[in-house]
């Protein structure tokens, strides 16, 4: 797979990883799932990346199912971080069109594309490799999007420590 597009999103990572692990400890069993999603997601997205694994297998990895668990659930996504994304939320060019999104449209975003991947993978004999979809760039915005409200959500919070 083609990570050109990750490396320069790779830095800021493990920051936001230890960030979300210290996040997800909370009494909110839906809030916590949540986050932990989101910061495998991206795990998977950092390791794939040091071990330059296919979009197969990282497509494999990636989980919605604490989302689907905390939608079904009525779960308010405004937990996670109340307020819209503003300009000093974003921190990569290309997220600046999610500006004056909340967290619940942006996890809504982050839900479609795995459940499209998965669909893509599946409708493709179990491989992405002969898709016709553009799935290196698929799974670029995917893993912006994730970082994005993982930034979102840190924003503000790092005052508190």
């Amino acid at each position: 797979m083609e990570w050109e597009w990750l490396k320069s999103g790779i830095g800021p990572l493990k920051d936001l990883l230890v960030f979300l692990n210290k996040e997800s400890k909370t009494n909110d069993v839906l809030k916590k799932q949540v986050i932990r999603e989101l910061r495998n997601n991206l795990n998977i997205f950092h390791n794939g990346f040091l071990n330059e694994v296919s979009s197969d297998v990282m497509i494999e990895m990636l989980t919605n199912d604490a989302i689907k668990e905390a939608i079904k659930n009525n779960f308010s996504f405004r937990k996670l971080k109340a307020g819209k994304i503003r300009s000093y939320h974003v921190f990569d060019d290309r997220n600046r069109k999610y500006i004056g999104w909340e967290a619940e449209k942006l996890i809504d975003k982050i839900d479609e594309k795995i459940e499209e991947l998965k669909n893509i993978k599946k409708m493709n004999g179990g491989s992405v490799i002969k898709a016709k979809n553009n799935i290196s760039l698929m799974l670029s915005n995917l893993y912006y999007r994730m970082k994005l409200l993982a930034d979102f959500i840190k924003k503000n919070r790092d005052l508190r420590d």
